[in-house]
């Protein structure tokens, strides 16, 4: 396994969890390919640090940052599902055409 093997799967799942917010009108589905996304680039910056030799050992830099990048997306997720819940509680719904003002 390559570098570009990585970064290819890396793009592949990024490219999908593009596709699937410019096209989805669920916003769960919306939110989980956001998360899909974020694990994308979570895997290049693992690739890039597995890939980068500093005396014969990987740099732990990046895969640091991806322990950050986790901890926020925990949150994100926290944050982002109680505020999808308390749209379909007043609104009876999550497609995003149907949310179109901040009013109850």
């Amino acid at each position: 396994m390559t570098l570009s093997h990585y970064l290819l799967v890396s793009g592949v799942l990024f490219a999908t969890g593009l596709f699937g917010v410019l096209v989805r009108r669920n916003l769960l589905v919306i939110f989980m390919c956001l998360e899909m996304m974020l694990a994308a680039a979570s895997l290049t910056l693992v690739a890039f640090s597995r890939f980068r030799l500093e005396h014969g050992l990987p740099s732990f830099d990046a895969q640091t940052l991806v322990f950050f990048v986790i901890t926020v997306a925990a949150a994100e997720v926290a944050v982002g599902l109680a505020i999808i819940v308390s749209l379909f509680r007043t609104r009876q719904t999550v497609d995003v055409k149907d949310l179109d003002s901040l009013k109850g």
